[in-house]
């Protein structure tokens, strides 16, 4: 997990390996006197606590309510744009905020009604470490964002996120004068792709370091913002808890540690990313919530079996109060998850993202627990059913549909996108890449799949599929065959209320719905082409993009 970007400025993905042991805590000990600024202390400049990390890190964090109002590296200040401070949310009111010293590290706390916030700095490293403990939800959704100066790096990111554009949808998406959109909200990848996200000019890296999000919610597929850069300056997120397409309910405990760093200009330390950090040296600091390593526990499965090895795998662990993940090693399937909290998890096997297989596993404090081959059976994977036909795979994304890749940073209607319109034909070799990725009730309600059929198939009745990853308004798949079959308008399954569709993002709830189709809906004539339509059915929505929608996982014939 070592190495720089080739492009300096451009964040590294890579998939977890393993969850990362959270936590540090509060400090211990008697207050310590103020240091002097030429080496490691830290001193009171009346407003603000001001700690030199005896690096080239000088910091500032208001007494008043937490914010972090000074990032001072090598001379220059990095901190701040439009008047604004980095801070938790946008910005705590008045609170508590004290400062002690242990050894080689510094602490301040910040408490705000339940909230509890933690800043520590460590002798001669150029980071910041940030826990937060959420209790409730007095603050509405968890976020930490550090606000940068404008000119200090280059927004030359192709997708980067700029407010000097026409908005086309709420008040946070935007349509250059070239025809290509931008929003915050347009993360392109997940949370289990990246470690750090940030900024390079080459000579000077600033990074968040994310955490292992065990209190987040929405799982490893989960997109949210990262990072934005504009004429003001520049904004790099850590978000903790955030409602757009979500699919759980917000979890609540201490996060972190999850780090700012400055580099040299390259990547920063992998000794800091998610399943690589330990803070041994935070196991005495008294941070609220905190569990050290020894209080935490791995799952270690020997294999998995029945997977299709054209497939990633992931194994998830999940309840009320903490998730993690892991990959399942491509060979054999085996996986390893640590630092996980004391509990009995929902353990999930993912084909892609979507759910192939689950049980229920207890992590114990200090102890592994060991699970034996997991054998998926083949019924609960549907690709595995035999299929007259079959548009995309079924995986749990509308990877290969067409403006599939594109809607993870872009809106639907984004001059890049190719025409969402547009009928199928079976046997074309083009049935996915054609079929557009999302359908609308205003937009591309009745897209037509033609397929031929031979007299015995004709001859038959026949379930058809449709798997979907999300849905927005209550978007779901009405089908007509041949002008002379319709079915029944579907119930709708559970899905996020928010917007999805066109803020980037397709992960929701995964679903298939099932037709029944009798063989009188058939053609007789095997060399005439049948017609499938599919409608999107809900008296949700607006209009255009915003109405009535739903992504597309696969779609399929079965024998």
């Amino acid at each position: 997990m070592s190495g720089s970007d080739s492009h300096p400025v451009r964040r590294r993905a890579f998939v977890l390996s393993a969850a990362a042991a959270a936590g540090t805590a509060a400090l211990a000990g008697p207050l310590a006197s103020p240091a002097s600024a030429a080496g490691f202390g830290w001193s009171d400049d009346g407003s603000n606590y001001v700690v030199d990390t005896g690096a080239s890190l000088v910091f500032k964090v208001s007494k008043t309510n937490g914010d972090l109002t000074s990032l001072v590296y090598r001379g220059t200040e990095y901190q701040g744009y439009d008047g604004k401070n980095s801070h938790i949310e946008s910005g705590l009111g008045t609170s508590t905020v004290t400062i002690a010293q242990s050894g080689s590290t510094i602490l301040i706390s910040v408490t705000y009604g339940t909230l509890k916030h933690y800043y520590a700095a460590r002798s001669g490293e150029n980071n910041v470490y940030l826990w937060t403990n959420k209790a409730d939800t007095s603050v509405s959704a968890t976020r930490y964002i550090v606000r940068v100066k404008k000119g200090l790096f280059l927004n030359d990111e192709p997708d980067s996120y700029t407010y000097t554009s026409s908005t086309i949808e709420a008040s946070d998406v935007f349509a250059k004068s070239d025809g290509q959109t931008r929003s915050k909200h347009y993360a392109k990848v997940r949370v289990l792709d990246y470690d750090h996200i940030g900024w390079s000019t080459g000579s000077v890296g600033l990074w968040i370091v994310r955490s292992n999000h065990e209190k987040a919610s929405g799982g490893p597929f989960y997109r949210s913002l990262l990072r934005h850069q504009s004429a003001d300056g520049g904004g790099l997120y850590e978000i903790l808890y955030y409602g757009e397409n979500q699919t759980e309910a917000q979890r609540f405990g201490l996060q972190g540690p999850y780090v700012i760093a400055f580099t040299d200009g390259g990547a920063p330390s992998s000794s800091l990313y998610p399943g690589t950090l330990t803070t041994s040296w935070a196991d005495s600091l008294g941070i609220s919530g905190y569990v050290s390593a020894s209080g935490r526990g791995r799952v270690a499965g020997a294999g998995i079996s029945g997977r299709n090895t054209a497939y990633p795998y992931t194994v998830g662990l999940a309840n009320s109060a903490a998730q993690y993940w892991g990959s399942a090693r491509a060979s054999d399937g085996y996986f390893s998850i640590g630092g996980a909290l004391p509990g009995t998890y929902t353990l999930t096997v993912y084909k892609g993202e979507l759910a192939v297989y689950s049980t229920q596993v207890t992590v114990s404090a200090g102890g592994t627990t060991t699970l034996n081959t997991i054998a998926i059976p083949s019924s609960n994977d549907p690709g595995n059913a035999s299929a007259i036909w079959r548009i995309g795979d079924w995986n749990g994304t509308p990877g290969g549909f067409k403006n599939a890749d594109l809607m993870t940073y872009a809106h639907p209607s984004d001059v890049r996108a190719a025409s969402w319109t547009g009928n199928v034909v079976i046997g074309s070799g083009t049935e996915t890449s054609a079929f557009p990725c999302y359908l609308w009730k205003d937009v591309n309600s009745g897209i037509i799949v033609h397929f031929r059929l031979t007299a015995a198939q004709a001859a038959a009745a026949h379930t058809l599929r449709i798997g979907v990853t999300t849905a927005y308004a209550n978007g779901r798949p009405q089908i007509v065959v041949n002008d002379t079959w319709t079915s029944a308008v579907p119930s709708p399954p559970t899905q996020p209320s928010t917007r999805s569709l066109t803020v980037g993002s397709y992960r929701g709830n995964n679903y298939t719905f099932t037709y029944s189709v009798p063989a009188s809906a058939w053609l007789t004539d095997t060399s005439a082409y049948n017609q499938l339509k599919i409608y999107v059915a809900s008296g949700s929505g607006t209009t255009s993009f915003l109405s009535a929608g739903t992504s597309i996982d696969a779609i399929d014939l079965l024998a």
